[in-house]
């Protein structure tokens, strides 16, 4: 059969892999979107003023942890609570519309392998649908390739947004910064009243390996 043949001659290699991706793409979104993103939990209590001079040995000594007005329990450092969430988060990053949830501590690192996987699909979506443009002007091409012009315009305007959006994140990440710090930098008393401007930053290196590994 004509399936048989093209699996010989490999032509059904490339449509698999880009099916796989876009199955993983799913996937990702779905464990980003409902794990816990690093909620804190009263009973957490007890262990958070424990390290916090080892973590960050910058920071002024009268600056005090402080209970949530929210919640009411104690904050970590970097912590912040979201109104959305309804929760404090660790290591807070920001609050994901698409996802429907937070981006903290613990889904951060899976956040950025969706946005990389999303941009690989988006990228190769994208060459397809230019491979099957050929223009020509006339009423008659618009007619019959209107959907797939359509559709590429709306992969590229995702493309640039999901570029955009990665490349802001791994460069706070090599910073050690979050979303959340370096828009309310002015507004977070630890970094307020720090001697440095970043009291987290140990390196591009360094940073890299504590956030992914």
């Amino acid at each position: 059969s004509d399936l048989q043949k093209q699996e010989e001659r490999g032509e059904l290699f490339q449509p698999l892999v880009f099916v796989l991706l876009v199955l993983c793409s799913i996937l990702l979104y779905f464990k980003v979107s409902l794990m816990d993103p690093g909620f804190v939990k009263p009973e957490e209590e007890e262990g958070e003023d424990k390290g916090q001079g080892v973590v960050i040995p910058q920071i002024p000594g009268d600056v005090k942890l402080r209970r949530c007005g929210y919640c009411l329990v104690k904050q970590p450092m970097r912590a912040k609570h979201c109104q959305l969430c309804q929760h404090c988060v660790r290591r807070y990053d920001h609050h994901c519309p698409w996802l429907e949830n937070c981006v903290g501590e613990r889904n951060h690192p899976l956040f950025i392998v969706y946005l990389s996987v999303q941009l690989v699909v988006l990228l190769w979506g994208g060459h397809v649908a230019w491979s099957g443009l050929y223009f020509e002007q006339s009423w008659e091409w618009l007619q019959h390739n209107i959907f797939l012009l359509v559709s590429f315009l709306l992969i590229l305007i995702f493309t640039v947004v999901v570029l955009l959006l990665l490349v802001s994140h791994l460069y706070l990440i090599s910073c050690n910064t979050t979303t959340w710090e370096f828009m309310s930098h002015h507004r977070i008393s630890y970094l307020r009243h720090s001697e440095l401007e970043n009291p987290f930053d140990q390196g591009i290196i360094l940073n890299l390996w504590r956030f992914f590994c």
